[in-house]
Order: structure tokens, then C-alpha cells, then sequence
């Protein structure tokens, strides 16, 4: 994963092994994960805090959508949301 800028306004996702990632500036959030996920393709949505994403699972052949919502997640961590995804204008799935 390549250093973010300290102006850098995108967050990334991606998964390792049973984990889903995601990467804003120093800080990596990393929550578990649906058993059969393989790998995120591509973020549809970012909105504050909420995602649609493409990712492919091994029990289907095919990649689905999936809903992503970080706020109780932040929350969870007393991490204040607003001001956690205030500046991110956009996601994108990055592995290295």
C-alpha cells in the first residue's frame, strides 16, 4: 500500500484474508469480514461514511453488490464519525 499524502482526500479499501481494510491518512480500520470473501473490486458509492461496493465472494461466481456503512463501526471504536470521514471526498479499492 503506497503512503497516502496529508492532503490526500481518498480513503481505500481492500480486504486480507477474513478482513476488510480501510485506509484514510495513519489510520487502517479492520473489521471482520464475510467468510467467503475474496476480494473488493470497486467502490460505486461513498457517501459520508456509507459505501456500495463490487466484490466477489467464492461462493458465487459472478461479483455482487455489497452495502458497507462505517459509522457504527467508528462509533463502536469512539471514534467520531463526522469528523473521521469529513474530508474523504472519495474511496477507491487499492491492494498493493
Amino acid at each position: 500500500m503506497e503512503n497516502t499524502k496529508i492532503n490526500d482526500k481518498t480513503a481505500y479499501l481492500y480486504s486480507d484474508g477474513r478482513y476488510t481494510k480501510f485506509k484514510y491518512g495513519d489510520c487502517i480500520l479492520t473489521i471482520i469480514a464475510a467468510y467467503s470473501l475474496e476480494r473488493y473490486i470497486k467502490v460505486l458509492k461513498w457517501d459520508a461514511g456509507y459505501m456500495e461496493v463490487l466484490t466477489k465472494y467464492s461462493h458465487n461466481s459472478e461479483p455482487e453488490e455489497e452495502y458497507i456503512d462505517l459509522v457504527p463501526t467508528l462509533k463502536n471504536l469512539c471514534i467520531e464519525p463526522d469528523t473521521f470521514i469529513k474530508d474523504i471526498d472519495r474511496v477507491e479499492v487499492r491492494y498493493e
